[in-house]
């Protein structure tokens, strides 16, 4: 399975597989609109549709944040500004019970087992009539649990190129969470939909937008913003400008660039936000940490609540960075002091 590039500027051209290995070199022209990708994860109508099996559950988020709507607009989107959309759709049948034994696997298997939800050929488990998938575009294989990284979505992303995975469906604290920690462990630069995005309650919702989302992404951001960056002109650079509104990973706005600096002999390069009703402080953050520009808006990818405890108060220095990189592989003599790690052990 391929990984991909860091997270950055659109124009980097070093990479990570998911194995470690160095990544093949990009081409620097290659913008991230290139190598973005949009996964559509279960817009079926069990979910989304009345009388699906567990309409009961996910009308409250769908309903509130206009899911349907919002996913129809940003497929549109997408395919207008020739970012490819991948459907992770879910289909169960007599097999995956009676010999798999999936209902017994897990809490969520047991409650689609008993209401018969995604059953294979059936209306619930098909492409709500809003959503549906273009003749000329992948329809993923089935998964049957929470990530579709077990189903054949990894082929695709390497096949296409894809660094950059934007996630949106259903639901919020199982699917798209899931697939998103699996992407981010692989390499990818993900980006979740906040209200593309429905759960089967509130609290589940709000608990993976506000508190999950951030730890695990790079950004979470509106279909309208999303949109905004696919109209960009300027879409193949992540650096800031001055002028740009801040905004962390959880979508938490911190302020405005009153300074951009490139790193010099001693400093590393740094976004200035001046001191104000969120900081005591001048704040000078690391232009490393900047990993999207959406029309004027930049994203730094911590939440916005840890901003102040990551000590950027004063100039981030050579030295300072060398620190956090540790030392080599070659100068740590033993892992663990207390002891190493068990290899090969019987």
């Amino acid at each position: 399975m391929a990984g991909a590039v860091p997270a950055g500027e659109a124009g980097d051209i070093s990479g990570v597989n998911a194995d470690g290995r160095a990544g093949e070199v990009r081409d620097p022209a290659l913008s991230r609109r290139k190598r973005t990708s949009l996964l559509v994860i279960d817009p079926v109508n069990d979910f989304l549709s009345e009388g699906g099996a567990a309409w009961d559950l996910t009308k409250s988020t769908v309903k509130k944040n206009d899911v349907v709507q919002n996913l129809a607009r940003v497929i549109d989107g997408a395919r207008a500004g020739g970012v490819p959309v991948l459907f992770g759709p879910m289909a169960y049948t007599a097999e995956d019970y009676e010999n798999a034994h999936l209902q017994r696997r897990s809490g969520i298997n047991r409650i689609m087992f008993e209401r018969k939800m995604f059953l294979a050929g059936s209306w619930g488990a098909d492409f709500h009539p809003a959503l549906q998938p273009r003749a000329d575009e992948i329809v993923l294989q089935p998964h049957k649990g929470c990530d579709l990284f077990h189903t054949d979505l990894p082929h695709h992303l390497e096949r296409l190129g894809i660094t950059h995975l934007v996630i949106c469906g259903m639901t919020a604290n199982l699917c798209c969470e899931s697939t998103g920690r699996t992407a981010g462990e692989y390499g990818y630069d993900i980006t979740f939909l906040s209200d593309a995005i429905g759960a089967e309650n509130i609290p589940a919702y709000e608990a993976s937008i506000r508190v999950n989302y951030p730890l695990i992404a790079n950004a979470v951001m509106t279909v309208e913003e999303f949109l905004a960056g696919l109209g960009d002109a300027r879409e193949t650079t992540a650096k800031p400008e001055p002028g740009d509104e801040v905004r962390c990973s959880d979508h938490g706005k911190i302020g405005t660039a009153a300074e951009v600096a490139e790193a010099d002999e001693e400093h590393e390069g740094y976004l200035r936000i001046r001191r104000g009703l969120v900081f005591s402080k001048d704040i000078f953050i690391p232009l490393d940490a900047i990993v999207r520009r959406t029309g004027q808006e930049v994203f730094v990818n911590v939440p916005k609540l840890v901003v102040g405890k990551m000590g950027w108060e004063t100039l981030p220095s050579h030295r300072d960075h060398q620190a956090k990189v540790g030392p080599t592989q070659r100068e740590v003599r033993h892992l663990y002091h207390s002891r190493s790690p068990s290899m090969n052990s019987r």
